[in-house]
């Protein structure tokens, strides 16, 4: 007799991390299939991590106080209602079991973070996709109308992934304005710092208004501390407590708490950041343009790319015998599509190379 396990592990669907491995041997793979930084973190960083090695002995701070001061003075934000956590992933998670029973429904947009579907599915609730517009967008009057009795929790991604379109603030607040208070909304702004729409901050002054909203952002990306999984989230006390109750003791490690309330004092480092990853979109949507391919309005650190009359697997097989690894967008919800890190500008020049064969072939 073989073990017998939950049930709910055949609802739950396999996480496809974004694929380094390619056909080419030899130089570097050119790694745009995972949102990461092409650039380490900041050097003060790697050295306040240095000098914390020597104490991982010892449990890290469960309640990651150094860093919540760190981001309260960042932010101008009570620390008592930010979160941290073992990547944003796991503050999604824990807000699913916090909030949703088998009889709630969870509505987001689609294609969009592909974490999202787990959310309903570890929980039992009922999740309700919304399509996005035929711009890539999130369609926010058709997820107002898909919220109903039985609505806990709406995520919104902005900018969303895959497809790195935004959604203005103002069009954030006229959602939550219509959104019934018992539905907590949670704004997973990830790539926020990226988009040069407005200010990465102006969404927050909606926390003040709507105390079922919650800002969920990480260090994985504009920081350059994907290696080290750690996220936050800023709203309520209530959402803090709610989802420590949930999740384990000693869930973010101490290095990444060093790591991180180091980084966020570093914000110029962030502006120079955000200033070349700007430069690299313009140019790879340029040349993209050269080819012939159409891509979404981008406001992240990847592109979402339609191939057309394209085979999606010949043009990532030949991406691959090129030394270039991206996201198909087959196993996003979206086939037909490539999401497409931007690295530095000598992978980026290796990618429009490889797309430009994969175009003539």
């Amino acid at each position: 007799m073989s073990i017998s396990f939950a049930e709910k592990l055949a609802r739950i669907p396999h996480y496809e991390a974004g694929q380094a491995s390619v056909d080419k041997v030899g130089d570097p793979v050119a790694k745009l299939a995972s949102n990461e930084s092409p650039y380490p973190p900041v050097e003060a960083v790697v050295e306040a991590v240095r000098a914390a090695a020597g104490a991982v002995n010892r449990y890290p701070d469960p309640s990651a106080r150094k860093l919540r001061t760190a981001l309260s003075d960042r932010f101008d934000y009570p620390s008592t209602g930010i979160t941290v956590g073992n990547g944003s992933c796991e503050i999604l998670l824990a807000a699913a079991e916090a909030v949703l029973e088998p009889w709630n429904e969870l509505v987001y947009a689609w294609p969009s973070f592909s974490m999202y579907p787990h959310m309903g599915a570890a929980t039992g609730a009922k999740e309700v996709r919304v399509p996005l517009t035929s711009d890539y967008v999130h369609d926010l009057d058709a997820m107002l109308g898909a919220i109903n009795e039985n609505t806990r929790l709406v995520v919104i991604c902005n900018p969303n992934n895959p497809t790195s379109t935004y959604i203005p603030t103002e069009h954030i607040r006229s959602f939550m304005e219509k959104v019934p208070a018992e539905v907590l909304v949670i704004l997973d702004e990830a790539y926020v710092e990226f988009q040069a729409v407005e200010d990465p901050d102006s969404s927050l002054d909606l926390l003040k208004d709507f105390s079922n909203l919650v800002s969920l952002r990480t260090f994985s990306k504009v920081y350059g501390l994907a290696g080290l999984r750690i996220g936050y989230a800023l709203g309520s006390e209530e959402f803090r407590k709610a989802t420590e109750r949930v999740r384990q003791p000693f869930d973010v490690n101490h290095l990444a708490q060093v790591a991180a309330a180091e980084a966020v004092t570093h914000q110029d480092d962030v502006t120079g950041r955000v200033e070349r990853n700007l430069a690299e979109r313009l140019w790879v949507s340029e040349e993209l343009a050269g080819l012939g391919l159409a891509e979404a309005d981008g406001q992240a650190n990847f592109s979402w790319i339609s191939l057309g009359d394209l085979s999606e697997s010949t043009v990532v097989r030949i991406l691959a015998e090129h030394g270039v690894a991206v996201r198909p967008g087959e196993g996003l919800g979206a086939p037909g599509h490539l999401r497409v890190t931007y690295g530095t500008r000598a992978e980026n020049e290796r990618f429009i190379s490889a797309m430009a064969a994969a175009v003539s072939a």
